[in-house]
């Protein structure tokens, strides 16, 4: 399944998954440097949906704050 994901990276309200029509709000506590806020965000839509090491991907957006994200597919079903 792909889903279109919003990132607020640098919040000060700490890790979260907001669902919100026609983005999942993501907020994230990391800083967009050298890759962390993207390894955060994997880490924390893996446990949202509750799926495998490998079932969160990024398809797009790498250096933007909308994303187009893959939960599940051929690796990490």
């Amino acid at each position: 399944m792909r889903i279109s994901v919003r990132v607020k990276p640098g919040s000060k309200s700490g890790d979260r998954v907001v669902a919100n029509d026609p983005y999942l709000d993501v907020f994230l506590k990391e800083k967009p440097i050298d890759g962390k806020a993207n390894e955060a965000l994997i880490r924390l839509l893996r446990d949202y949906f509750k799926t495998s090491a490998n079932g969160v991907r990024i398809i797009s957006g790498f250096g933007s704050r909308i994303k187009i994200v893959e939960i599940g597919g051929p690796e990490g079903t």
